[in-house]
Protein backbone atom coordinates (compact mmCIF):
# COMPACT_ATOMS: atom_id res chain seq x y z
CA UNK A 1 0.00 0.00 0.00
CA UNK A 2 1.30 3.47 -0.96
CA UNK A 3 1.14 6.42 1.42
CA UNK A 4 0.28 9.77 0.33
CA UNK A 5 3.03 12.07 0.67
CA UNK A 6 2.31 14.12 3.98
CA UNK A 7 3.53 18.17 3.06
CA UNK A 8 5.65 19.73 4.99
CA UNK A 9 5.16 23.18 6.22
CA UNK A 10 8.64 24.99 4.87
CA UNK A 11 10.47 27.05 7.53
CA UNK A 12 13.86 27.57 9.21
CA UNK A 13 12.80 23.84 11.19
CA UNK A 14 12.58 20.36 10.07
CA UNK A 15 11.49 17.84 12.51
CA UNK A 16 12.90 14.77 11.54
CA UNK A 17 11.14 12.09 14.73
CA UNK A 18 9.01 11.06 12.33
CA UNK A 19 11.09 10.20 9.72
CA UNK A 20 12.62 6.81 9.30
CA UNK A 21 16.67 7.24 8.65
CA UNK A 22 16.09 5.73 5.33
CA UNK A 23 14.16 8.81 4.00
CA UNK A 24 16.02 11.69 5.92
CA UNK A 25 18.23 11.51 2.62
CA UNK A 26 16.25 12.59 -0.45
CA UNK A 27 14.24 15.03 2.62
CA UNK A 28 16.95 17.21 3.37
CA UNK A 29 18.02 17.52 -0.72
CA UNK A 30 14.20 18.29 -1.49
CA UNK A 31 13.66 20.40 1.89
CA UNK A 32 16.52 22.59 1.39
CA UNK A 33 15.59 23.46 -2.49
CA UNK A 34 12.97 24.65 -1.18
CA UNK A 35 14.07 26.78 1.68
CA UNK A 36 16.46 28.44 -0.76
CA UNK A 37 13.83 29.10 -3.34
CA UNK A 38 12.19 30.76 -0.53
CA UNK A 39 14.99 32.76 0.89
CA UNK A 40 15.74 30.67 3.64
CA UNK A 41 18.69 29.76 4.49
CA UNK A 42 19.39 28.90 7.90
CA UNK A 43 17.70 25.56 9.10
CA UNK A 44 17.62 24.00 12.48
CA UNK A 45 17.12 20.47 11.88
CA UNK A 46 16.18 18.11 14.48
CA UNK A 47 17.22 14.67 14.79
CA UNK A 48 17.14 13.68 18.57
CA UNK A 49 19.65 12.70 20.40
CA UNK A 50 18.52 8.60 20.60
CA UNK A 51 21.39 6.15 19.68
CA UNK A 52 22.65 8.55 17.02
CA UNK A 53 21.81 6.81 13.87
CA UNK A 54 19.70 9.50 12.83
CA UNK A 55 22.12 12.47 13.21
CA UNK A 56 24.86 10.27 12.16
CA UNK A 57 22.62 9.53 8.72
CA UNK A 58 21.91 13.76 8.66
CA UNK A 59 25.50 14.45 8.61
CA UNK A 60 26.28 12.21 6.40
CA UNK A 61 23.75 13.46 3.66
CA UNK A 62 24.91 17.18 4.62
CA UNK A 63 28.20 16.83 3.53
CA UNK A 64 26.98 15.51 0.20
CA UNK A 65 24.87 18.17 -0.70
CA UNK A 66 26.04 21.19 -2.78
CA UNK A 67 23.22 23.60 -1.34
CA UNK A 68 24.81 23.09 2.22
CA UNK A 69 27.73 26.00 3.13
CA UNK A 70 28.18 24.82 6.59
CA UNK A 71 26.50 23.09 9.48
CA UNK A 72 27.14 23.54 13.37
CA UNK A 73 26.52 20.38 16.05
CA UNK A 74 25.28 20.90 18.71
CA UNK A 75 22.78 23.25 17.89
CA UNK A 76 23.24 25.24 21.68
CA UNK A 77 21.20 24.91 24.43
CA UNK A 78 18.59 27.16 23.62
CA UNK A 79 17.99 25.04 19.91
CA UNK A 80 18.22 22.08 21.08
CA UNK A 81 21.68 20.79 22.19
CA UNK A 82 23.03 17.45 21.10
CA UNK A 83 19.86 16.41 19.38
CA UNK A 84 19.35 18.97 16.42
CA UNK A 85 21.90 20.48 13.93
CA UNK A 86 21.97 24.39 13.07
CA UNK A 87 22.25 24.05 8.55
CA UNK A 88 23.43 27.02 6.67
CA UNK A 89 22.54 26.96 2.56
CA UNK A 90 24.01 28.88 -0.03
CA UNK A 91 21.76 31.40 -1.69
CA UNK A 92 20.69 31.07 -4.65
CA UNK A 93 23.31 32.61 -7.32
CA UNK A 94 21.95 34.27 -10.76
CA UNK A 95 22.56 31.14 -12.77
CA UNK A 96 21.75 28.45 -10.01
CA UNK A 97 18.59 26.44 -11.22
CA UNK A 98 16.08 27.16 -8.23
CA UNK A 99 12.97 26.29 -9.66
CA UNK A 100 9.93 26.77 -8.67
Amino acid sequence: MDEEPVPLPITNELDLHTFRPSEVGSLLEEYFRECRRLGVFEVRVIHGKGSGTLRQGVHARLAQLEDVMDWAWPAGALSGGWGATWVRLRPAAKNDRVTE
